[in-house]
Order: structure tokens, then C-alpha cells, then sequence
């Protein structure tokens, strides 16, 4: 009989460590019922019409919920309802998993279960502590440090995990951890071993101490870390000085806005995570078609009668293919025309349609484009297609020497209003840097700023990061230093001045 009910393990807390096969039961889902510290992205893979609920909002107190929980997947279920019980980790490894699936077999209800990244060693990982090695463990042990006191004989024997030869990783034991490392100790452990704590691991709120295990809990005490967290003990700890990577990658742990728009974000937000920073998207304009179509319509109609195509984003070339398509043409209609693209990512996008630019200028702005094509175009015709707001320097420059129509094929809107909560870290000086790619984002932003924000900006502790010297000459006329400057205009060259800045204040 076909599951109804899927246990699927969420991973230790890093998005990307979602299994495919959890992808596919998510994407199938009709209810998803997820634990609080499941990375939220993931939610995003359970199509439109999915219910989600957090465990946390149902009736009562932490052991109170799970009869709620068992109940609320089996009526589901019996309903004809695809239900993707969404947990932390693993859901067999210290999860409740078994529970769960007891009361569904016991109820009749068929499941899957389908296995997760478990925090333990998805933590090891990102802390670069390996839990076996051929010179130190040849053995693992999870371990709860949270066990449930009133069930009878099976208390943890500490004794024998005193002596045993390998590496402990210990779940949910920040509460107790001077009970913990007190009875290790007690049974013959070693004082001086060496123990780490881990928390939130895998993301990039990351936090790793290291300390003999006599003092770990002290240790922790004074840096404050709190849970969610693991605890690693075990010789294998003292691999970590030479393995660590995950706290070393070059943006780790800063938090930076991006506010480009929400379909342009994507590429730049996943770049900055893979370098480990926390990436927050808060876009100052949205990007929507033209009001009337008809100039567009017209243009089309005549394009054989220009003799160049120039587009000035990659925005512009969706927007004009998407409608030239519409429009019952296909890409012969372009006949003998040139192309000429202002960089690198509008170039990208012609080669998305089979099209190679003419002209792609050695720097990517209006002013160098305007120059490469100066000479070209003499005497010709000209169509220019962008946006409905935004320099006119290329069209100035170019109708000097040739006859230049310039055609709007999408349209720029100011977003609504930033997020509260993202003005709030700004005022808080949470935010470490902001990425600005263009004029009309730097206005948007500013215009967004409350005096609390201006001072925080203007005190250096969050930093203006800007894509070219024309976006940057707007954000200071608007009062707002610029931190760092792209040397190349494009994505990619703002990701390397983001990690120049970074580095610079290592």
C-alpha cells in the first residue's frame, strides 16, 4: 500500500543538507508538520497548496504535543491526505521517530521513513572534527544528555562510556553538561581529553569551543553558548586546529542584505551563503511589465528596419524575447541585426536564446557602452530596449551620431516598504553589510532609512557595499557612505569586494 504519512529527516540545520528523497516527498505533500529548528527554506519544496504548521504552535508544553502530533498525522491521513512529518536531523536518531512510527503502524496508517543528515555528525563535519580517525577512534557512541529520568533500568551506564574507546557525541546535554562531564570524570574519564561544544551547527550562526573536558562546562558558561548545540569528546578534537573549514570560509557568519529583486536575489543570495555568510533579501524595487505594450508591439512590427539591438540588463532581454514570442515571431524575425549587450550577465542572457553579442564594452556601463558603439552606429538606426526609468546617458550619446528610439519593455516599481524586522537589525546594527547594484535601488534604500539606520551606516557598523562608481557617486549625494566598491560591475565583482572589505577587517 502506498505510504500516507512520510518521517522525513530534515538535517542538522544547513538547507542544502536535504536529502533528494526528502525533496521528492515534500514535493508531494498536502500537510507538513515541521519542528521549530528546521531550516524554513525547506518548506518552500511542498507545493502552494500544502498546510504547514510548526509543532511548536500545537496544544501545551514540549512532551505535552507529541499525542497532538500523533493525532494530527493519522485524521490527516485517513482523510486521503499526504502528510510529511518534517524532522531535525535524523528522525530515528534521538527524534521521536520511533514514537511516531509506532502510533501510525499501530493505527494502520502506511509510512516511510525517510532518513536525515543527524545533527551529531553534521556537526562534526562543520566543526572539522573527524568522529572516527585510524590514530584515535575507531568507535562512536551518540549519546542523550537529556534522558528521561522516570523510565525505569535503562539509565545511561556511565561507567562503561567512561571507558569506551572512542568518540562520544552528546545530543541535548547543554542543560546538564556539568552533570554530564561530572559523571564521565567520576567513572575514570580522562579530565584532560579534549571536548568541543557545537552550536547551531551547520549554519552560519555556527559557534565552536574547544576545552579539556574538565573545563568545558565552565567554558561555556563564560562564552554564553546556550542550546541548540553538540558536544564532542574524544582525542579526535584535537584534529579540529588543522581540519576546520566551515568557520574559515571567507564571509562566515556575516549577515548581508540584499536588495536586488526577489527573482534577481537568488543567484547572488546562494553565492554568499556558500561562502558562509547569512544572506537576507529585502528588495527595493520590483520588476513588472510595462503598462501598455503597444510601443513595444509597434517596435516589433518594424524591427527589420534597425539595424542595431542594444539591451542594457538582463531583465531587458527576457522582457523583449518573452513578448517578441508572444507576439506569434520567433528569432528569424531579427533578421540582419547587430546586438550589443552592456555586460556580461545581459550577454548571458542573449546566449539563453541562441544570440551572441556584437559588443560587449570592456567596462560594464552606460558610459563605456556608449563609447563601443559610437563609432559602429554612425549614420544607423538604433533600438535601445530597457527599462522605463534610468540614466539616459547611452541614448544622449548615441543620437548624436545615429537615430536611436528607446523602447521601455519592463517597468521599474518601488517596492512597498522594507521589512520591519530588517529595519530593525539595521537600527540594532545587526547587519553587516548591504549590497547595492543600481541608482534606483540606492534611492528605494535610502528613502527606507530612519535616523537610527543613518547613524548605525554612518558609523561604519553596516557597511555599503556598491556594484559600480556611478551607483556609488548616488548612494553619497544621498548622504550614505560607500564601504566598498566593485572593481568588475557585476555580481561577481561585488561578492569579491564583499570579501576584500571582509578580510580587511580580520
Amino acid at each position: 500500500m502506498e505510504p500516507q504519512v512520510f518521517l522525513v529527516g530534515a538535517g542538522p540545520g544547513h538547507a542544502g543538507l536535504l536529502t533528494l528523497r526528502a525533496v521528492e516527498c515534500l514535493a508531494r505533500g498536502d500537510l507538513v508538520l515541521y519542528d521549530r529548528l528546521v531550516p524554513i527554506q525547506l518548506l518552500e519544496h511542498a507545493p502552494a497548496h500544502a498546510e504547514r504548521i510548526c509543532v511548536t504552535d500545537l496544544p501545551g508544553r514540549h512532551p505535552e504535543r507529541w499525542p497532538h502530533v500523533h493525532t494530527m498525522m493519522i485524521e490527516a491521513a485517513r482523510l486521503g491526505r499526504r502528510v510529511v512529518r518534517l524532522k531535525g536531523g535524523d528522525p530515528f536518531i534521538f527524534g521521536r521517530g520511533g514514537e511516531e512510527a509506532e502510533a501510525l503502524r499501530l493505527a494502520g496508517i502506511p509510512y516511510e521513513i525517510v532518513p536525515g543528515v543527524t545533527a551529531g555528525i553534521g556537526a562534526a563535519i562543520c566543526a572539522g572534527i573527524p568522529l572516527t580517525h585510524r590514530l584515535h577512534a575507531s568507535a562512536v557512541a551518540f549519546v542523550t544528555g537529556h534522558e528521561q529520568g522516570a523510565k525505569p533500568g535503562t539509565h545511561l551506564d556511565w561507567q562503561a562510556l567512561a571507558r569506551f574507546p572512542g568518540t562520544l557525541v552528546v545530543y541535548m546535554g547543554m542543560a546538564r553538561l556539568g552533570e554530564v562531564v561530572h559523571a564521565l570524570i567520576q567513572h575514570g574519564k580522562d579530565p584532560a581529553t579534549p571536548a568541543a561544544a557545537i552550536r547551531q551547527a551547520t549554519t552560519a550562526h555556527q559557534q565552536t569551543l574547544e576545552a579539556p573536558l574538565r573545563d568545558l562546562p565552565e567554558a561555556v558558561r563564560g562564552a554564553g553558548l546556550k542550546a541548540p548545540a553538540i558536544v564532542i569528546i574524544g582525542s579526535v578534537v584535537s584534529l579540529r586546529p588543522q581540519l576546520a573549514w566551515f568557520e574559515q570560509r571567507p564571509l562566515f557568519g556575516k549577515q548581508i542584505l540584499v536588495t536586488r529583486p526577489r527573482h534577481q536575489a537568488a543567484e547572488l543570495m546562494h553565492r554568499l551563503a556558500e561562502l558562509g555568510a547569512l544572506p537576507l533579501s529585502a528588495p527595493a524595487i520590483e520588476v513588472r511589465e510595462p503598462i501598455d505594450w503597444a510601443p513595444v508591439d509597434q517596435a516589433l512590427a518594424e524591427l527589420r528596419h534597425y539595424d542595431w539591438l542594444v539591451f542594457t540588463s538582463a531583465n531587458g532581454v527576457r522582457a523583449f524575447f518573452r513578448r517578441m514570442r508572444q507576439c506569434g515571431r520567433d528569432l528569424r524575425w531579427l533578421g540582419g541585426l547587430r546586438l550589443a549587450a552592456i555586460g556580461p550577465a545581459t550577454a548571458a542572457a542573449l546566449r539563453e536564446y541562441l544570440l551572441e553579442p556584437d559588443v560587449i564594452p570592456s567596462s560594464y556601463c552606460s558610459e563605456s557602452l556608449a563609447a563601443a558603439l559610437k563609432e559602429r552606429v554612425a549614420g544607423q538606426r538604433v533600438l535601445l530596449a530597457r527599462a522605463d526609468r534610468g540614466r539616459e546617458v547611452l541614448r544622449e550619446v548615441l543620437a548624436g551620431v545615429a537615430t536611436v528610439d528607446q523602447l521601455a519593455v519592463y517597468s521599474q516599481v518601488d517596492a512597498p516598504g522594507m521589512d520591519a524586522q530588517i529595519l530593525d537589525q539595521l537600527r540594532q546594527g545587526e547587519i553587516d553589510y548591504v549590497t547595492v547594484t543600481s541608482s534606483n535601488i540606492a534611492r528605494v534604500f535610502a528613502e527606507s532609512l530612519d535616523a537610527a539606520c543613518r547613524s548605525r551606516i554612518a558609523a561604519g557598523e553596516v557597511q555599503l557595499v556598491s556594484i559600480s562608481p556611478v551607483t556609488s557617486a548616488a548612494l553619497r549625494q544621498l548622504g550614505l557612505p560607500v564601504a566598498a566598491e566593485a572593481s568588475e560591475y557585476t555580481m561577481a565583482g561585488m561578492v569579491e569586494a564583499l570579501i576584500q572589505l571582509a578580510r580587511s577587517k580580520s
